[in-house]
């Protein structure tokens, strides 16, 4: 067989259905190959596109998401969907063109190194030099992909490669996937160090992380909480990772955490943190944050620890054992004088959203009215709404909510939601997204009219790069350079450009009507919810400051 037929042989036996991309010259060898197999190819707008769509398809699913894309400017086109993947910690394989391997390091039409500009924003890239190795390379791809702390993967194969034949060769007898999972040397000792000290504590509380919910430890955190009857929190990325509603969840923690999850971080005398790197967002000041705190670092890549905080306890290992080995080790103790007050600052910073404006919180309330009880995945973009999103949606389990946190990467949201409703076709996808957001990637409407999927997009609008504004206004002496958006677009006419039907909102009533009509179409649509530009996200941590300091929004 050709390496084209190789590699699609490839994908059909690590069960991949479904790949993102766009054809170009060096690759049409694989498409080719593509066309005559079971695997549907979604054909995105942008190469960027097809690498959001791969990444939502993988966090949503929880398997290696697949992109493809031609050499030179399609395969760098790749580049900031890679990066995204890479600095959330998401299962990713990209398979590029790249100009035969006689012409490569001849500057020949559409040739750029790019395993040399992904190699800091892949856990491993290849550069196929050898059809004989084309299989055992695809292998190892999903095998690192997927293994220990996910990540995105890169696969550069030359057009010849892709042409010529060999005697294909199953190396699926000859390689068995990665089992060994690192951990720490003395774990079991440090575990009944860990043990001891959550005991022993008086106002101890979990902080969850993306790590939770890759390592599909929610259920095992729920557990372990419940028994020790422990407060929790999350990060953004750990959002779904406890379900939303619960009792003993106080919400997002961090730059625009609610203060009352803030406050029991800022005060407790055991953080227990799930799979977290402790993002400067997470921490504010990191030597405060730290300070008078028994830290007990739980994660699975040993290059974590210690990295932006030291640990008094580092576990490194799979969490769903580890979790389990400290439920069978904590004795719970009496906590009933830190929930009292934790209850009391829950009612101290108890948020009232007024009714008579439209505003994102009052949209993200009005979500999980009609959302609650349904099989829903929300999908973000980046800026003002997302952290609304984040600060007011209740996410019932893990998975269930997906955004770009560590690269913040603006246009990720809409490409995501194609990839995420391909990969889970039985959950409504809701995607959320910024006036500015939209314009980036919103060409993909027309993938989710070919592909005739079930999302539905809220924009919030409030004609402005709201979280730029946001920061001109506190920082800046309310010089907004170049984040106001006085021309405003025609979301719905650009929506029906695409056959997708649209309204405009101003009110929650109108707001409510139409998510209530867009919900009973099995097809796409777009709902604006139009906001004053004014609005600002609060509380926000000042900078370089501790959990309990915010800054002054007027």
């Amino acid at each position: 067989m050709t390496g084209a037929q190789a590699i699609v042989a490839s994908l059909l036996k690590e069960g991949v259905d479904t790949v993102f991309g766009y054809p170009g010259g060096t690759n049409l060898p694989l498409f080719d190959a593509l066309y005559d197999s079971t695997i549907h190819h979604v054909l995105t707008v942008h190469e960027q596109g097809a690498a959001h769509a791969a990444d939502g398809y993988a966090r949503a699913s929880g398997q290696v998401g697949v992109c493809l894309a031609t050499s030179g400017p399609g395969a760098t086109n790749l580049v900031t969907g890679l990066a995204t993947a890479f600095m959330d910690s998401v299962p990713v394989v990209a398979i590029t063109g790249q100009v035969q391997t006689n012409l490569i390091g001849r500057d020949a039409f559409q040739e750029i190194d790019i395993t040399g500009i992904t190699m800091p924003i892949t856990k491993h890239n290849f550069l196929v030099k050898d059809i004989k190795k084309l299989p055992e390379i695809m292998w190892r791809a999903f095998d690192i992909a997927r293994s220990g702390r996910p990540g995105p993967v890169l696969i550069d194969v030359p057009r010849d490669i892709q042409s010529n034949t060999y005697d294909f060769v199953d190396i699926e007898s000859v390689y068995s996937r990665s089992t060994l999972v690192r951990q720490s040397p003395d774990l079991p000792a440090r575990i009944v160090k860990a043990a001891a000290a959550i005991s022993a504590a008086k106002r101890p509380v979990i902080i969850a992380g993306g790590g939770c919910i890759s390592a599909n430890a929610g259920a095992a955190l729920k557990k372990f909480a419940e028994h020790c009857n422990l407060p929790v929190v999350t990060t953004l990325m750990g959002i779904g990772a406890f379900p939303g509603g619960h009792s003993n969840l106080l919400g997002m923690t961090g730059l625009h955490g609610l203060k009352a999850a803030n406050h029991v971080v800022h005060d407790a005398d055991v953080l227990i943190v799930t799979g977290s790197r402790f993002n400067d967002r997470v921490t504010g000041d990191r030597a405060s944050y730290a300070a008078g705190k028994t830290i007990i670092h739980i994660d699975i890549d040993p290059a974590e620890v210690h990295k932006n905080v030291d640990a008094a306890v580092p576990l490194v290992g799979e969490m769903n054992m580890i979790l389990g080995e400290l439920l069978q080790a904590v004795k719970p103790g009496d906590l009933s004088a830190w929930w009292a007050a934790i209850r009391q600052s829950q009612a101290e910073n108890k948020t009232v959203i007024p009714e008579d404006v439209l505003t994102a919180p009052l949209v993200m309330r009005e979500l999980n009215r009609q959302t609650g009880g349904q099989d829903v995945i929300y999908v973000t973009d980046v800026g003002q709404h997302q952290m609304w999103a984040a600060q007011y949606l209740e996410v019932k389990s893990p998975r269930g909510f997906l955004t770009s946190g560590g690269l913040g990467a603006m246009g990720f949201g809409l490409p995501a939601a194609v990839g995420a409703q391909l990969a889970i076709p039985n959950k409504r996808v809701v995607h959320i997204v910024g006036d500015g957001g939209l314009k980036m990637t919103g060409c993909e409407l027309y993938t989710v009219a070919v592909e005739q999927q079930p999302i539905i997009s809220v924009v919030i609008n409030n004609c402005s790069l709201g979280m730029v504004r946001q920061l001109q206004h506190c920082f800046y002496g309310k010089r907004y350079a170049n984040s106001l958006l006085p021309h405003a677009m025609d979301f719905k006419a650009f929506a029906s450009a695409f056959t997708i039907p649209a309204t405009v909102t101003n009110s929650l009533a109108e707001f409510s009507e139409a998510f209530a009509a867009a919900w009973q179409r099995q097809g796409p649509g777009l709902i604006v919810a139009n906001i004053a530009t004014n609005d600002l996200v609060t509380p926000m941590i000042a900078p370089g400051g501790s959990m309990d300091e915010y800054v002054n929004m007027d």
